[in-house]
């Protein structure tokens, strides 16, 4: 277990083995009776009840309701106490910061949203405060409340030299002290991943991609990306840009020069968002007003999803062969099990546009992984911000090897 210390096999190891092992019930099934969390665990019904009483003692569980409707007396139940710890977790794009506060059973219980477009560059620590404070202030709580915040942006942060890579797009997240102005202001630890590995955190504990050890997610929102899942955990490269696939030369689209400065590459212009509006007016097809790219991108392969044939079908059937194109290539070296398609633009495609895409990357790829859509469609960022947050925290709050 994450977090125990002492010798294995002593008593105060094996008591926090079960301590974790009951708590981690609790978060799975909710309450439950002494005796069904000695049937679980295999503890006989005194070590269950010592167990239980350790528990409550230390403030982990509570005793909440009792069985009812059933032979005999009613039992006692007991869960995992939610205001044990709390969580956070911010998703960052240039138009806004989207905060939300959990508690330890993973329930959200406040969020905020902080406007952040035409923003000055030197703002960004009190953007990031003023999101935070607002989350925990509509979850009753304060900033010193929070046991431990995760951040995603755009791009990744250097590991070497702290700096915000693969993301130019986003004003004043490029100061080489952002970090340190962040952690003096910020009294919990604080983490930062990019989005889009945010989200495939959130599909692998709480969506589609669960119970699998190898998968990519593509996603398809504001910019293209990926996240690279190999045994089980994300796989972040050297300089964090594992991913950054919107930037991979691809047949069908000119070579881009100086792609991080351009701040975009092959298969971007290929099957981001943007290339959706173009491809609608090369076929006819009048573009939706939006506010972005992105907003015409999702109108248009909506209705191109529930069309029948036509200049639509057209339209989907671009669409899906400029994304099985650079798929290909990513699956011809990683040999995923599975891949997820994410975002907005991905999953307005919906089954037409994931049927597409399979049988067109049937024909262009030799491993031949099953492509599903995402099932964590709400804020699936913001959603795995705080799940990765939750990993951590549990594994302190729980250790109960020092009480």
């Amino acid at each position: 277990m994450a977090g125990t210390s002492g010798t294995p096999g002593t008593p105060r190891v094996l008591r926090a083995m079960n301590d974790r092992a009951a708590l981690d019930l609790l978060l799975e099934h909710g309450p439950l009776s002494r005796t069904k969390i000695g049937k679980l665990t295999g503890l006989s019904k005194p070590t269950a009840s010592q167990l239980l009483v350790r528990l409550e003692t230390a403030g982990l569980v509570v005793a909440t309701g009792t069985t009812e409707g059933r032979p005999g007396p009613n039992a006692q139940l007991y869960a995992v106490n939610a205001r044990a710890a709390h969580v956070a977790g911010l998703d960052v794009t240039p138009q806004r910061i989207r905060a939300a506060v959990a508690d330890l059973t993973g329930a959200t219980v406040g969020e905020f949203e902080l406007p952040t477009p035409g923003r000055r560059a030197e703002s960004v620590v009190r953007q990031v405060t003023d999101a935070l404070d607002g989350a925990a202030k509509a979850a009753g709580l304060v900033r010193a409340d929070v046991h431990r915040v995760v951040i995603g942006t755009p791009g990744a942060f250097d590991p070497g030299t702290g700096r915000l890579r693969y993301a130019s797009h986003l004003p004043g997240w490029h100061s080489p002290t952002l970090l340190d102005d962040l952690a003096a202001v910020l009294p919990m630890p604080v983490e930062y991943e990019n989005d889009v590995n945010l989200a495939a955190v959130a599909e692998q504990r709480l969506g589609a991609a669960r119970g699998h050890q190898d998968f990519v997610l593509l996603w398809n929102h504001g910019g293209l990306g990926a996240a690279l899942v190999i045994g089980g955990r994300l796989h972040r490269g050297w300089t964090g840009g594992a991913g950054e696939v919107g930037f991979m030369p691809v047949p069908g689209t000119p070579l881009v020069r100086r792609v991080t400065k351009a701040n975009s590459g092959g298969f971007q212009e290929l099957a981001g968002g943007q290339a959706v509006p173009r491809l609608a007016r090369e076929l006819g097809i009048a573009v939706p007003p939006g506010e972005t790219y992105i907003d015409e991108a999702i109108a248009l392969i909506g209705e191109a999803s529930r069309a029948d044939g036509g200049p639509y079908q057209e339209l989907l059937q671009a669409f899906a062969t400029g994304l099985a194109t650079g798929l290909a290539s990513m699956v011809a070296l990683l040999d995923p099990e599975l891949i997820v398609l994410s975002g907005g633009v991905l999953v307005a495609g919906g089954e037409p546009l994931r049927a597409l895409v399979q049988a067109e990357l049937a024909e262009l790829a030799a491993p031949r992984p099953r492509l599903v859509i995402g099932s964590v469609q709400e804020e699936p960022v913001l959603r795995g911000a705080l799940e990765s947050a939750l990993v951590t925290t549990r594994d302190e709050v729980f250790d109960t090897t020092a009480r």
